[in-house]
């Protein structure tokens, strides 16, 4: 899908990895990044940043003309609209920005169902803001959800009723993939899924391993529902499943709208924790335990998981030594592999040590 560039200004942490994934974040759903403004501590003050730096960041929005300012961080809605009156310009932050992306990636019913879902989410907590700043006769600010003078409780319901009905459709589709679930437990074939941090290649392993021709990106979210197709492991067939990457701070109720695709991730019998061994150290260990985390929540057993490190062919042999040992990554087992999707380097091995995990179950 072509995005139309849209010009921004970021607010964001003062470290590399904040930066890039930002960035990527941003520039994913088609905004140009004009200039970046960093600090350390952002969201504690009443525009989220300090009084000074938002001052700073007021000068550069009359100096550059962005169209918005993406905000790195949960804000309040008391915060978003503060910000956005001083710079008179759409304030987005990262919930905002990540829902943005989602809307743009849903191409399922079932996905376009939990992204709506999620949005209604991130709008109900904004209801008693809005009410109280129409109430104060506060003036409407760009990109806050149309501040003006209607009843809270009739709001609140309307977004309650759709999501009720979204609730309904969902289960609906929820039912679907108990079907299939059971269709096949009835032909006795294993479940592999693979997972990992958002961009990491999933995709491109997933294509690898079953021949398929599943669109790949180096854009984040490009997956946002399952895709299941079947393979070969020690000559018998089974089911290797592609699903939604996961990304650092995703609250915790966009996990619960995407929980039925998630889900999928508790009935398989191997997990493949992808992770990009191409980056730098930092980055990897943050990947990695924000990964670990979701599938925590989502109280995936870590018997289940094989670490593969990605992109493999990026990285030269003593550098992952290096990498291997500063992350304290302990190789045991059939737990962890190196590979790389886009030579095929090591997936064979692989494929072996999936196999062996299933033999041993």
């Amino acid at each position: 899908m072509q995005l139309s560039e849209k010009k921004a200004l970021l607010i964001t942490y003062p470290n590399e990895f904040s930066i890039t994934e930002a960035k990527s974040l941003a520039e994913s759903i088609g905004y140009s990044i004009l200039d970046t403004i960093c600090q350390k501590h952002i969201t504690k003050s009443k525009f989220g940043i300090g009084q000074g730096k938002a001052e700073s960041v007021r000068e550069k929005i009359m100096e550059l003309k962005p169209n918005v300012i993406i905000f790195d961080e949960v804000l309040k809605p008391s915060q978003q609209y503060n910000l956005s009156k001083l710079c008179n310009i759409e304030v987005i932050d990262r919930e905002k920005l990540i829902l943005e992306i989602f809307l743009n990636r849903a191409v399922t019913n079932e996905s376009k169902i939990q992204v709506k879902l999620a949005q209604l989410k991130y709008d109900i907590v904004r209801v008693k803001e809005k009410v109280r700043l129409s109430k104060g006769g506060g003036e409407e600010q760009p990109g806050f959800l149309g501040v003006g003078r209607y009843n809270e409780d009739i709001e609140i319901l309307n977004i309650k009723r759709r999501a009720a009905v979204l609730k309904k459709k969902l289960l609906v589709e929820e039912k679907k993939r108990e079907l299939h679930r059971t269709q096949r437990s009835n032909e006795n074939m294993p479940l592999i899924s693979l997972t990992g941090y958002t961009s990491a290649g999933k995709t491109s392993l997933f294509n690898l391993i079953t021949n398929e021709k599943k669109e790949t990106s180096q854009q984040l979210f490009t997956t946002l529902t399952t895709y299941t197709r079947a393979s070969k492991i020690n000559g018998k067939k089974a089911l290797f499943t592609d699903t939604i990457g996961f990304i650092s701070k995703l609250p915790p109720y966009m996990i619960e709208a995407f929980k039925s695709t998630l889900s999928e991730l508790n009935f398989a019998d191997v997990i493949l924790l992808v992770i990009d061994f191409s980056d730098d150290t930092v980055s990897i260990g943050k990947k990695l335990k924000s990964s670990l985390e979701t599938l925590s929540k989502l109280e995936v057993p870590n018997s289940k998981l094989i670490l593969v490190l990605n992109k493999i062919d990026l990285v030269k042999p003593t550098e992952l030594e290096d990498k291997l040992k500063e992350l304290n990554i302990q190789p045991e087992m059939n737990q962890i592999v190196s590979i790389s999707s886009k030579t095929g380097h090591n997936v064979p091995l692989l494929i072996e040590k999936i196999g062996n995990m299933l033999a041993s179950n």
